[in-house]
C-alpha cells in the first residue's frame, strides 16, 4: 500500500516513519549517471575555466584534477568556486585507478603539453576513459599514433587544435567564400608573444583553403617583401601583430574586383571555449574512434 503525493514528489511508503523524496533519489540516479570528468592542467586558466563550466554542466561532474602546481588544494577553490572535495593530483594513473573501480563513464580533458598527450590518451584508455585533447601544437605523427589506438581500442576520442565554435565557423566560412575570390589575405593579432609565427590557428584556416586547385593573389610567390606577411601555400599570406593591447582576433579577407568580404572573429575571454568543451565531452562518449577538430562533431 504506497499514497504518493504528486504535488510535492513525494512517496510515502507503507512502512512508519519513512518518507523518500522522489526528488532526491532521483537526483542519486543522476549523480551516478554523470559523466566523470578528470582535468588534466586544471591550474591553467582554461582548466580553471573548465573546472566552472563542468560543474555548473547538467550530466557531468567534476571527479578528478590534475597539475603540477598547488597540489592537494581543492580544485572548486582553486578555481574560484566552492569546494568540490576533488583535491588537485599531479599523478593522473592514481585518479584514473581510484576512478575505474566503480567502472563511470568517464572523460579525461586534457589541456597539459603536447608532449605528454600521447602518455595520457593511452593512460586513459587503458582505464576504460575517453579523451579530450585541447593542447596547442600537438605533433601531426603523435596524431597519426593515436589513431591507429584507438581504433584498435574502439575508444573514442577528440582531438582538437580549437574549442572555439566561432573559430570554426569562420573556418567554414573562410572556405565557402574562397571558390569565389582571387585575394586572400589573413591577419591575427594576440595580445602576448608566441614561439611561433604564424599562429597555429592562422595556419590552421590557410591551409583549409588550400589544395582545392586555386591560386591565390595573382600567383605572387614572392618572399623579397616580408612587409606582405608570411606566404603559405597557394599563394595565401598572413600577418601576425603582438601587442599587450590587442585582443586575440583572427580576420580574414577575400577580395575580387571593386569587393572586399572580411570575416572576424575575437576572443575576449576564455570562458568563450567551453561550450565547443561541453560538447566534446558530450560527443566523445559516444565514439569509437579518434576525430581531429571540433568541426567534425558540431
Amino acid at each position: 500500500m504506497a499514497m504518493v503525493c504528486c504535488s510535492l514528489g513525494l512517496e510515502w511508503k507503507a512502512r512508519p516513519g519513512v518518507l523518500i523524496s522522489a526528488s532526491t533519489a532521483q537526483g542519486a540516479k543522476s549523480s551516478s549517471s554523470n559523466i566523470k570528468v578528470i582535468v588534466s592542467g586544471a591550474c591553467k586558466d582554461i582548466g580553471k575555466a573548465a573546472i566552472a563550466a563542468i560543474s555548473k554542466s547538467r550530466g557531468m561532474e567534476v571527479a578528478g584534477a590534475i597539475d603540477t602546481i598547488r597540489v592537494g588544494e581543492d580544485v572548486g577553490e582553486v578555481a574560484g568556486l566552492e569546494a568540490l572535495e576533488v583535491p588537485v593530483s599531479n599523478n593522473l594513473v592514481t585518479v584514473l585507478g581510484s576512478l575505474s573501480q566503480s567502472r563511470p563513464t568517464g572523460v579525461v580533458v586534457d589541456f597539459s603539453e603536447a608532449s605528454e598527450v600521447l602518455e595520457n590518451v593511452r593512460q586513459a584508455t587503458a582505464f576504460g576513459m575517453r579523451s579530450v585533447v585541447a593542447v596547442p601544437g600537438v605533433d601531426l605523427d603523435v596524431v597519426s599514433q593515436l589513431i591507429t589506438f584507438c581504433e584498435k581500442a574502439s575508444m573514442g576520442c577528440v582531438i582538437a587544435p580549437t574549442l572555439s565554435i566561432g573559430a570554426v565557423l569562420l573556418q567554414e566560412a573562410a572556405i565557402a567564400a574562397s571558390f569565389h575570390y582571387s585575394h586572400v589575405d589573413i591577419v591575427e593579432s594576440q595580445q602576448s608573444a608566441k614561439n611561433v609565427y604564424p599562429s597555429s590557428e592562422a595556419l590552421r584556416v590557410a591551409k583549409s583553403m588550400t589544395g582545392m586547385g586555386r591560386v591565390y593573389n595573382d600567383s605572387d610567390f614572392s618572399k623579397e617583401h616580408p612587409a606582405r606577411g608570411e606566404l603559405v601555400d597557394d599563394g595565401i599570406r598572413i600577418h601576425s601583430m603582438v601587442s599587450p593591447g590587442f585582443i586575440s582576433s583572427l580576420a580574414v579577407s577575400l577580395s575580387g574586383p571593386g569587393e572586399v568580404f572580411s570575416l572576424r572573429h575575437d576572443i575576449t575571454d576564455v570562458k568563450a571555449l567551453m561550450p565547443g568543451l561541453l560538447v566534446a565531452i558530450r560527443r566523445v562518449i559516444r565514439l569509437q574512434s579518434l576525430v581531429y577538430g571540433l568541426e567534425k562533431i558540431l
